[in-house]
């Protein structure tokens, strides 16, 4: 089993920053592809980013790309969400998920999920 457990949500104004943090426990955290996702009011979860075990490898959906960075320590068996510059399209509850597969972008193909986090950007 995982668990897994987002902070750093919160309220930001348009063009703010906010940085997410996933903490990860109950299984080697530092062998599986994480990924970020979001899921806003009325619409499907949302790929964003993906980033290997060794953090070697990362992936950005097109809407974040150069705006959020994500990354990781494995020493402290964390993932984590730099988001900049952001809009108020991004408003929307946040995930991190573990995927003890090969490097996906999939939402069906990440097998533990977090409780999410919420994110609100006012304009």
């Amino acid at each position: 089993q995982v668990q897994l457990v987002e902070s750093g949500g919160g309220l930001v104004q348009a063009g703010g920053s906010l940085r997410l943090s996933c903490a990860a426990s109950g299984r080697t955290f530092r062998s599986y592809t994480m990924g970020w996702f979001r899921q806003a009011p009325g619409k499907e979860r949302e790929f964003l980013a993906a980033i290997s075990w060794s953090g070697g490898s990362t992936y950005y959906a097109d809407s974040v790309k150069g705006r959020f960075t994500i990354s990781r320590d494995n020493a402290k068996n964390t993932v984590y969400l730099q988001m900049n510059s952001l809009k108020p399209e991004d408003t929307a509850v946040y995930y991190c998920a573990l995927d003890s597969g090969p490097f996906s972008i999939l939402v069906h193909t990440y097998d533990y999920w977090g409780q999410g986090t919420q994110v609100t950007v006012s304009s």
